[in-house]
């Protein structure tokens, strides 16, 4: 069993200066996780299907210093400085500083960008902060390559997805893996709370390049973060419930990615992207992230599978936006019904075509 002391390094410096580049995508939550305990540990489990279009990259170059005393980076966004990052990405460094004692002897300049517009209401945090570990990652093999130690492939994703994780939450699920299980299951046997895994079984060639159309109802700023969103479970009249309740779709979900069972597929993610909802509905404060059109995208979607059998449903992360599931076989189908009667409650007509893929890439 893989234990966090694993992941603590005693490395110094011994590279000079040199960069890095990354890509890692975003993901959407099957099961969803909400909830947390200390140090980014989720309440419950939870499984994703990693995206392969809407992806952060991110390239990190370093250079060694005299002093290290402090953390020292440069943060540019699209190549012009982003100050406002910079807090996030400071408090990142000194989190995963006891896992890292080497940031600290480098001066860094991480400039990213994201493949989707920033202000599109799609969470960065999760592929920016994949992105980000996987660099720091790269420069951590090279100084142990140093010192004659070559690392493990399995270990470089598991810490990566670790450091992530510390991020963002959902982070750990950008790192490896078209599906990744993210919190100990029973039935998983490799599951950690700790970091994602890839998904064990032979995924059911009905989820092969599964699409997800995702329609951007509402690209504003959330007025609830999701930061204050998991810790208003704490004292959540229903949360012992819900964390349960997560157990067992996952366990459910583990069935149908195996066998292919689209009705059932539709009928837990389903539930599961409204319980989320309704756990925000009935937390203390209260509060809704769903818009009007929101609820008028989910009737159309019900109206249209009804009348067509065409398995298409939806998903929603914590957000107002509307992520449109469905087989690559029924693509054509499914977008001329997107055009024709969903965009038109999208904030300026903007939807983003995305479909599974594989997790982070060294470029």
């Amino acid at each position: 069993m893989v234990s966090e002391k694993d992941f603590i390094s005693t490395e110094v410096a011994t590279i000079e200066k040199g960069g890095f580049q990354w890509s890692a995508p975003s993901n959407i939550a099957l099961v969803k996780y909400w909830g947390k305990k200390e140090n980014q540990i989720p309440a419950n489990p939870s499984i994703s299907f990693t995206l392969n279009n809407c992806k952060t990259i991110t390239k990190l170059d370093f250079s060694k210093k005299e002093t290290n005393d402090t953390f020292s980076f440069e943060l540019l966004f699209e190549g012009k400085p982003k100050e406002d990052f910079k807090p996030k990405i400071q408090k990142f460094f000194e989190r995963i500083e006891k896992y890292c004692p080497y940031l600290k002897q480098y001066h860094f300049i991480i400039d990213t960008e994201n493949t989707f517009p920033h202000s599109s209401g799609i969470a960065s945090s999760a592929s920016g902060m994949a992105a980000l570990s996987m660099n720091i990652m790269s420069l951590e093999k090279a100084i142990s390559r140093n010192f004659g130690t070559e690392m493990t492939d399995e270990f470089f994703y598991q810490k990566a997805s670790f450091l992530a994780r510390l991020g963002s939450g959902s982070a750990c699920r950008s790192v490896k893996g078209n599906v990744v299980v993210w919190g100990e299951h029973k039935e998983i046997s490799t599951s950690s709370d700790l970091f994602g895994v890839a998904f064990p079984s032979q995924l059911h060639e009905n989820f092969h390049n599964y699409q997800d159309t995702i329609l951007l109802v509402d690209k504003g700023e959330k007025q609830v973060s999701s930061t204050v969103g998991h810790d208003l479970m704490h004292n959540h009249p229903y949360a012992e419930k819900r964390f349960e309740q997560a157990h067992t779709n996952l366990s459910a979900l583990k069935k149908v990615l195996e066998n292919g069972n689209l009705n059932e597929f539709i009928k837990i993610v389903e539930s599961e992207a409204l319980t989320l909802h309704a756990m925000m509905m009935t937390s203390m404060p209260y509060f809704i992230l769903m818009k009007p059109n929101t609820l008028e995208i989910i009737n159309k979607i019900w109206k249209f599978r009804n009348e067509t059998n065409i398995p298409i449903c939806f998903t929603l992360d914590a957000g107002a936006n509307v992520h449109v599931l469905y087989p690559e076989n029924v693509s054509e189908t499914v977008l001329q019904f997107i055009k024709g009667e969903l965009v038109g409650y999208c904030q300026n007509g903007n939807y983003i075509c995305d479909a599974i893929g594989n997790g982070s890439q060294l470029m």
